[in-house]
């Protein structure tokens, strides 16, 4: 029987492997879990996820993305990116609603980060809800 040789994985972003550690924490590869929202291949089924995707989102510098699954109501028209600020990391501490049997939902988390080479916290409580049929992030209550 021949050895199948394993091609490397394309990059999904320029510069992130789809075999890499998905930032958002869960243990999967970043294509097998947060890519394919960004890509748009599949949609998050719950708010957690959703915002999960978009804590990647921001990890991996996709604009589009985040602009993409914000309510239309409160949408910025861009974003601003600062690329001294490195994600490192994400809680999730707590949840309401957000199921595919809610029509809104919250998740608070804390995203770590770096920004100029020191540490940072941003605590938040999302709000969420469901905008032709899919989730999006609709405003955030910043914590402490």
């Amino acid at each position: 029987m021949a050895k199948r040789t394993r091609r490397p994985s394309a990059p999904v972003k320029p510069g992130v492997p789809a075999s890499s550690p998905c930032p958002c924490g869960l243990p999967a590869t970043y294509g097998a879990c947060c890519a394919r929202f960004h890509t748009g291949s599949a949609a998050p089924a719950t708010a957690e996820s959703l915002m999960r995707s978009r804590y990647s989102a921001f990890a991996v510098r996709d604009e589009p993305y985040l602009l993409r699954t914000w309510a239309a109501a409160t949408r910025p028209t861009a974003l601003g990116l600062d690329p001294a600020v490195r994600w490192t990391g994400l809680d999730v501490l707590a949840g309401t609603d957000g199921t595919a049997f809610h029509t809104t939902g919250t998740v608070t988390f804390a995203a770590h980060y770096t920004d100029r080479g020191g540490p940072g916290t941003l605590r938040e409580r999302s709000t969420f809800a469901r905008e032709q049929g899919r989730w999006v992030y609709v405003d955030g209550d910043v914590q402490g």
